[in-house]
C-alpha cells in the first residue's frame, strides 16, 4: 500500500462496515405508524414520570438528611461555643477575684508600711526632742 493511494481491500472493508452501520440506523430510525408512535410516546412519558418521581423523592430524602446533619453540627458547634464562653467567663471572674485579692493585700501592706513609717517618724521626733531638751538643760 502506498502512502498516497488507497488499497482496494481497505476500500471494500470500509464500504462493508459503512453499509452495516447504515442498515442498522435505517432499521432503528424507520418511521412507525401513528398508533405505535403514540403508544411509544405514552410509554416513554410514563417511564419519565416514574423516574422524575423517584428523583424527586431521592432529592427530598437527601435534602432532609443534609438538613438534619446541618442541625446536628450547628447544635454541637453552638454547645461548644457556649462551653468555651462559660470557661472564659469563669477565668475572667477568677482573674478579677485574684486581682481584687491582690489589691486588698497591697492596700493592707501599704497601710502597714505607712503605720510603721509614721511610728518610726514619731519615735525619731521624740528622740530628737529628748536630745534637744537634754542639751538645753545642760
Amino acid at each position: 500500500m502506498s502512502k498516497d493511494g488507497m488499497n482496494t481491500k481497505d476500500f471494500l472493508v470500509g464500504t462493508f462496515v459503512g453499509g452495516i452501520i447504515g442498515a442498522a440506523a435505517a432499521l432503528f430510525l424507520a418511521p412507525k405508524s401513528g398508533k405505535e408512535l403514540r403508544d411509544d410516546i405514552g410509554n416513554q412519558a410514563v417511564v419519565l414520570k416514574d423516574k422524575t418521581g423517584k428523583l424527586t423523592n431521592e432529592a427530598r430524602e437527601k435534602g432532609s438528611e443534609y438538613v438534619s446533619i446541618a442541625k446536628e453540627k450547628t447544635s454541637s458547634i453552638s454547645q461548644l461555643v457556649a462551653d468555651q464562653s462559660s470557661q472564659l467567663m469563669d477565668k475572667v471572674k477568677d482573674l478579677r477575684s485574684k486581682g481584687a485579692e491582690k489589691a486588698d493585700e497591697m492596700k493592707a501592706e501599704a497601710s502597714s508600711a505607712i503605720e510603721e513609717t509614721a511610728e518610726d517618724a514619731k519615735n525619731e521626733i521624740e528622740n530628737e526632742a529628748r536630745e534637744t531638751a537634754d542639751t538645753a538643760q545642760k
